[in-house]
C-alpha cells in the first residue's frame, strides 16, 4: 500500500517505521522539503534505522492513504495546504490529540477518518524511543471513509493493537476526557503522570465537570467510570511525561485549545461553567505565552 505520513514527530516515524517493515510503500511529508528521512526507533523488539523517501509529489498523488500525525493546531493548515496535490480518492487518517480540527478544513471530497492512539513514545536527538505499547482506535468522520474499515487490519500488521469503531466519535470524547485531566495536571505540577495519584481532589473536580459536559454533548458514562478511566490511564503511563508536559518544558505551542479548549467551547454551547478546567486552561495559556506573543493559531475565542 502507497502510504504517505504527514508530520515526523515520534508518533508520525514510529508509523513510517513499522510500515516500512510490513514492506509497504511510505514516504515522509516535512515541512521543510527533504528528498530523504531517516527513521531511527528503538524498542523492545530492536532497532529500525532506516532512510526513507520524504517529499515526492507524484507520490503523494498517487497514495492510497494519508496518515496525519501533526499537532492539532498545525492540521488544518497542512492539510489546506497538501489537499491539492492528494487525489480526491485517497482517505486522510487524523490521528492526534484533541479535537476540533477537522472543523477548519476547507470543504474537501476526501474520505475524512480520526483515530486515537495511546502508543507511549518520545523523540530524543532524532532517535524515537518507543516506551510503551498502546492501543488504537480508528472511525470515519465523513459517510464515505465506512468502506474503509479494512484499514484497521492493514495498520494493526503493522502496528498493533488497530480496532476500528463505526461510532468513534465517544471513543474520541473518552480520550479527550483523559487528556483534559493528565496533559494540563503534569504541567501544573512539573511530574511524572504516575504522580497525579497524589491529586485525586483535584482530578476529581476535572472530571466532574467533565462528565456533566459529557453528558450534555450525548456521551453517556458515569463520573465513577470516567474517574476510574482517568486513574487507569495514570497508573499505565506512570513513568511517561504528557505531551503537554514536554511541550512547555521544550516552550512549543500545546495542544490545550484543543483538549481543554475544545471541553470548554462545548460547554459553553450548553451554557455550563466548567469553572475548574477554566482555570486550568488559562494557566496553560499563561505558560505558554511566557515564551510565545503572538500566535495565528490561538482558539480561545470559539
Amino acid at each position: 500500500m502507497k502510504i504517505t505520513v504527514l508530520g515526523c514527530g515520534a508518533i508520525g516515524k514510529l508509523w513510517l517505521a513499522a510500515l516500512s517493515q510490513q514492506n509497504h510503500d511510505t514516504q515522509a511529508w516535512l515541512k521543510i522539503p527533504h528528498p530523504f528521512i531517516t527513521v531511527q526507533v528503538e524498542s523492545a523488539k530492536g532497532v529500525f534505522n532506516r532512510q526513507l523517501p520524504a517529499n515526492d509529489e507524484q507520490f503523494l498523488a498517487e497514495s492510497e492513504l494519508l496518515l496525519v500525525c501533526l499537532k492539532a493546531w498545525q492540521v488544518s493548515d497542512a492539510i489546506n495546504h497538501l489537499a491539492g496535490k492528494l487525489s480526491p480518492h485517497c482517505p486522510i487518517l487524523l490521528l492526534h490529540n484533541g479535537m476540533g480540527s477537522q472543523e477548519e478544513f476547507f470543504p474537501l471530497p476526501n474520505p475524512m477518518l480520526v483515530g486515537v492512539t495511546t502508543h507511549g513514545a518520545y523523540q530524543e536527538n532524532g532517535i524515537v524511543y518507543h516506551k510503551s505499547q498502546g492501543m488504537t482506535h480508528i472511525g470515519a468522520v465523513t459517510s464515505n471513509a465506512y468502506k474503509f474499515n479494512y484499514l484497521a487490519d492493514i495498520l494493526h500488521q503493522a502496528l498493533p493493537d488497530v480496532a476500528w469503531h463505526n461510532e468513534i466519535h465517544s471513543i474520541c470524547w473518552m480520550k479527550l476526557a483523559v487528556n483534559c485531566v493528565i496533559n494540563p495536571l503534569t504541567v501544573m505540577y512539573d511530574c511524572k503522570n504516575g504522580d497525579l495519584k497524589h491529586h485525586r481532589a483535584k482530578i476529581q473536580a476535572l472530571c466532574d465537570e467533565i462528565h456533566e459536559v459529557m453528558e450534555f454533548d450525548g456521551i453517556h458514562t458515569t463520573k465513577q467510570t470516567l474517574l476510574e478511566s482517568v486513574m487507569n490511564v495514570i497508573e499505565q503511563t506512570s513513568e511517561n511525561y504528557s505531551s503537554m508536559l514536554q511541550d512547555i518544558r521544550t516552550q512549543r505551542h500545546t495542544e490545550i485549545d484543543y483538549i481543554t479548549g475544545f471541553l470548554l467551547h462545548r460547554a459553553r454551547i450548553h451554557g455550563l461553567q466548567a469553572r475548574e478546567n477554566a482555570k486550568i486552561y488559562q494557566y496553560i495559556k499563561s505558560k505558554e505565552e511566557e515564551y510565545e506573543r503572538l500566535s495565528t493559531h490561538l482558539l480561545g475565542s470559539r
